[in-house]
């Protein structure tokens, strides 16, 4: 038994050494020698952070152990313990929490890798030469699988340790207390393992395919999986048939020629995994094409079945000859007359009949068989390949593994990958002219919808009116104020039942809350001065009624179902009939004052009077917030370039935030404050009968307010306060990590959760609507970091050093991430794997605003040109058009806008054409979702 025991330990001994071993070559044969400050020419240091990700932790835990183990085996005896050591090392929380670390990483290690070599040829030879000169000749992808597949070996030693412990021994306790520990931290990290060692096979066999493929690179991918391989032959116009063989991954099919039975094979580089299990190593293949998967479709052959149908109908009709003959041939044996010639005839037409029924029959038959034809058309239609199959069921095998894995596709596809649009630059008016905010004002589909997109220099603010009608284009950019803007909102109109109900109604506040309509509508402004007066009063109008002659003109009435906001307004005035022109007023002492209509006259009239005379007195509107305290009131009907034309309302310190909810708007001062305007009867938004909330101090402004679940949440230093709306108290308050000095800034809902970020961090965290439970937090480090792996080192170190968060929007099941590098989105479905996109801005996003599009509406974008500024991304049109020719229905079209410095494809690395001229470019990114 002690025997037993003691050759148990030193097997663990043994492997022990080895894995200490390899962890350190991970460290001082590949870590360290490519962190040099002088080895940025063979790889991006950022992407060595990414491939060594918790190595050195694990190293230094397993030499600790490694230490103790040696000690225990070098003082051996009988009733020596082993499962305190054991329960001692593997029962920390620490340890888990390194392993789950880095096996959730490995996929993106193993692309950090990936992306290297792509990058940097030196790096490839780095790699081939560090392999050579290890003893163990193992290569970098062999010992990163390492930790991945360590702790179950222990559960086994563990095992083999019981087995020969017996129950009365001081060490049978501790190894039950170990193999509980041993087995939890397995299971902690199972799921993950099994996943990682599923997709390191997956990476075997891609390499091992490519060492077979004289002429393939780059097809190795952590996401891809190799399908199946096929023996082929391809119907050539011009010279007869080819051999091929055509190999389908998940996203890909690759077509190569085929020399059989070569003998002499290059040796692949990779000893682990034989890809003699999944493909005909006997072969030799060289390279023809690649094509993605999405790019390639089945042409489905019609004019099988309607032959098969027409030869069934045939020999129907032959049976039914054949029974007449015979019928006609009784007959005739009743003649008494002589009949032979009449016979002769008879037997001749009945063997005709019988020799065209056989033929039939026999072409049937062969038709029963499958064909062993299949063609395929590109996306480009250049041209179509047929291949014939070595049999009718290998055709059908693969033609439904190759369906199968283009669904697969466009269902992973829709979840996380928007189409990019264009890249519009907004040339600067001024110099340093920079976005701050934006946001759409829905209108009806043929007039096309806007967003408004405020820009400054900190001297003049401006806005920026795109409208997106059939293209997107920026129709004016209008100085609106003399100071930055730092907010935006657009507020809805009011929607009723009938003017009559409202009036009758005494508790027209809970009508109104019924009936309200939250949409975004269309906006091109004129100022609007305020009517008061005794009898001034306020009554909702129902948008649906525009049929009837004597209801408001359509254009005050519209209605879309968007997710962002604006507000259409109506005012009544004193009983007075009269319109009168008269110069306007304004009194310094309340800032109310008179509406102007657009006829230029004042309004005084009762609200059916008003009604007919000024319907856009009801639209929605658009508030901006500036930093000089000012905030400016569009109608949306006004015109924008008139800056006389909004209502303005003064402020003691800067308005951060404006946010219309539950029929107020609120805006956040950056002394603490937060007014309430609510809409009223008589004083129609009216700062004389505002609130004042003093929920933050002048250190401590809310710079964020969102609704979550029809409470208001506001962001204050690193707390988020959770206001009730109907009573304005603050119901709880949490607190978000531990540094008070930062703040919140930016924070956005979707479904159950709250995303927010802290001021200067690359961290996003997810909070519980209704619970406020910290849920899980995300670094969009790693993504950002694979985005610039092809830039410019310095750039990319600058970049890396100040990451931060700069704005976040949740559209359609994704999370939009905006950073201080210009790029990143992730998907909410779960788990949240932040992407980044290739499309992005040279210097921060600014922000990110949706837009949802009219059903049916539809951009008909000019086709593509060299320009990148107006790349429509050629590939993704063509899908469209061929999906569209498919009767395959359109999406919901949402638009994601995203304002910042510069444009960058991410895919063209060191395109210097363009560098300096977009980078100091402001410009306007739109994405399809």
């Amino acid at each position: 038994m002690g025997d037993m025991r003691k050759h148990v330990m030193m097997t663990l001994l043994d492997t022990e050494q080895s894995y200490v071993e390899s962890l350190r070559t991970l460290i001082q044969a590949y870590m360290r020698p490519l962190k040099q400050p002088d080895s940025g020419s063979i790889v991006d240091p950022l992407l060595v952070d990414e491939m060594f990700y918790q190595i050195p932790e694990i190293l230094e835990h397993h030499e600790d152990f490694l230490e103790q183990v040696a000690g225990c085996v070098g003082q051996w005896h009988d009733r020596q313990t082993v499962g305190d050591l054991l329960i001692q090392s593997f029962s920390k929380e620490d340890l888990a929490n390194m392993y789950s670390a880095y096996i959730d990483n490995f996929l993106n290690a193993k692309d950090a890798v990936r992306i290297a070599k792509e990058a940097k040829p030196a790096f490839h030879k780095f790699l081939e030469q560090n392999m050579r000169e290890n003893k163990e000749k193992q290569a970098l992808g062999d010992l990163m699988i390492k930790p991945v597949q360590r702790i179950p070996r222990y559960e086994l030693l563990v095992k083999d340790l019981l087995k020969h412990t017996p129950e009365d021994h001081p060490d049978h306790t501790f190894l039950l207390g170990a193999q509980r520990d041993i087995k939890r931290l397995a299971e902690k990290i199972n799921k993950g393992r099994r996943s990682a060692e599923e997709a390191e096979r997956e990476a075997r066999v891609i390499q091992e395919i490519e060492a077979h493929i004289e002429g393939v690179e780059h097809i190795l991918n952590p996401q891809r999986k190799f399908l199946r391989q096929e023996m082929v032959m391809e119907a050539k116009t011009v010279g007869g048939k080819k051999d091929r063989s055509l190999f389908l991954f998940s996203d890909l099919m690759i077509c190569t020629t085929l020399k059989r039975k070569s003998g002499s094979l290059r040796r692949s580089s990779m000893s682990l995994y034989s890809a003699a299990s999944v493909i005909d190593t006997s072969s030799k293949y060289k390279f023809l094409w690649k094509l993605p998967l999405e790019d390639v479709e089945v042409v489905k052959s019609s004019t099988q079945a309607t032959n098969k149908e027409s030869i069934q109908k045939t020999i129907s009709r032959l049976d039914e000859d054949l029974s007449t003959l015979g019928q006609i041939s009784k007959l005739s044996e009743t003649l008494s007359f002589p009949h032979q010639s009449l016979d002769e005839v008879i037997k001749d037409l009945m063997a005709s009949v019988h020799r065209e029924l056989s033929e039939k029959q026999s072409l049937a038959f062969s038709m029963t068989f499958l064909p062993t034809k299949l063609e395929f058309m590109t996306a480009s239609a250049e041209s179509n390949f047929v291949f014939e199959f070595t049999s009718p069921d290998a055709r059908s095998n693969f033609e439904q593994a190759f369906e199968e894995a283009k669904k697969k596709l466009a269902m992973n596809k829709d979840q996380w990958d928007p189409e990019f649009l264009k890249a519009i630059p907004i040339m600067k008016t001024r110099s340093g002219m920079q976005f701050s905010c934006a946001s759409p004002s829905h209108s009806c589909p043929d007039s096309g919808c806007e967003v408004w997109v405020c820009n400054s220099d900190g001297y003049v603010g401006q806005v920026c009116l795109l409208n997106i009608k059939d293209e997107p284009t920026v129709e004016a950019c209008i100085a609106v104020c003399s100071a930055r803007i730092i907010c935006i909102a657009a507020v809805p109109g009011l929607k009723g039942r009938s003017v009559d109900t409202c009036l009758k109604s005494e508790r027209w506040f809970d009508f109104l809350w019924e009936q309200l309509h939250i949409s975004i509508s269309h906006s091109s402004l004129e100022l609007t001065e305020r009517p008061t007066g005794p009898g001034a009063e306020l009554v909702p109008f129902d948008s649906d009624d525009t049929d009837d002659e004597d209801s408001p003109s359509p254009s005050s009435t519209l209605q879309s179902q968007a997710s962002h906001s604006t507000i259409s307004s109506s005012y009544g005035s004193s009983k007075d009939m009269a319109t009168e022109t008269t110069t306007q007023t304004e009194s310094p002492m309340d800032g109310r004052a008179m509406r102007r209509s657009s006829r230029g006259s004042f309004t005084r009239a009762s609200l059916e009077d008003l009604l007919s005379i000024d319907p856009e007195a009801y639209q929605s509107s658009v508030w901006l917030g500036t930093e000089d305290g000012c905030i400016h009131v569009y109608q949306s009907s006004d015109n924008i370039r008139n800056r006389k034309n909004s209502m303005k309302m003064q402020h003691s310190a800067s308005i951060l935030c404006i946010l219309y909810l539950d029929n107020k708007v609120f805006v956040s001062l950056a002394n603490g404050e937060v007014i309430v305007y609510q809409r009223e009867a008589g004083n129609f938004w009216d700062p004389q009968s505002s609130q004042t909330l003093v929920l933050g101090s002048p250190t401590s402004p809310v710079t964020k307010m969102v609704p979550v679940g029809g409470k208001l949440w506001c962001g204050s230093q690193n707390r988020v306060l959770i206001i009730n709306t109907a009573t304005l108290v603050q119901e709880h308050w949490f607190q978000v990590g531990t540094d008070s000095s930062r703040c919140v800034t930016c924070m956005v809902a979707y479904g159950q959760g709250v995303w927010l970020a802290l001021q200067g961090s690359a961290q996003v965290r997810l909070y519980h609507a209704q619970t406020w439970e910290s849920l899980t937090e995300v670094d969009v480090a790693p993504a950002v970091h694979k985005m610039l792996a092809g830039a410019d080192a310095i750039i990319r170190q600058h970049k890396a050093a100040c990451l931060r968060i700069t704005a976040l929007l949740a559209c359609k099941d994704l999370l939009w991430i905006g950073t201080s590098a210009g790029t990143g989105a992730g998907t909410l479905k779960a788990p949240l794997v932040p992407m980044g996109s290739s499309h992005g801005h040279t210097g921060h996003v600014r922000f990110l605003t949706s837009i949802e599009l009219p059903e049916g509406f539809d951009m008909n974008f000019p086709p593509p040109t060299t320009d990148p500024t107006v790349d429509g991304n050629l590939q993704r049109r063509d899908s469209a058009r061929r999906r569209a020719s498919a009767h395959i229905p359109p999406k919901t079209n949402h638009l994601v806008i995203s304002g910042g410095d510069g444009y960058e494809d991410f895919r063209l690395t060191n395109s210097s054409e363009t560098v300096g001229r977009d980078d100091s470019t402001n410009h306007l990114l739109l994405w399809r979702v």
